[in-house]
């Protein structure tokens, strides 16, 4: 199973990254990072870091309902969650994005 969420959740990184051009947020923060040619931004409370905009070192989403979705649905699947109600997938979340 870890191998399928890995695959998964290497996937949804990709989308994460090809989606980050919607959110006037993200769009906005990466151009002042590249302007002001740094890789962390207001004492790291954001950063680039393989393509992917972290906020407070976790995964920033973009404003994507989908995307959003998609990510809830994933570590809700995962075995773990299965035994833990919604609170449990709300942490597993929460600990990347």
């Amino acid at each position: 199973m870890e191998v399928v969420v890995e695959r998964l959740e290497m996937m949804l990184l990709e989308k994460i990254k090809k989606a980050r051009g919607k959110d006037e947020e993200v769009v906005r923060v990466v151009k002042e990072m590249k302007k002001a040619e740094v890789k962390n931004l207001r004492e790291y409370e954001w950063e680039i870091e393989e393509d992917l905009v972290l906020k407070k070192k976790k995964v920033y989403v973009p404003k994507d309902k989908e995307l959003r979705m998609e990510i809830v649905w994933l570590h809700y699947n995962t075995l773990v969650a299965e035994h833990g109600e919604r609170w449990k997938t709300i942490e597993l979340v929460m600990k990347n994005y």
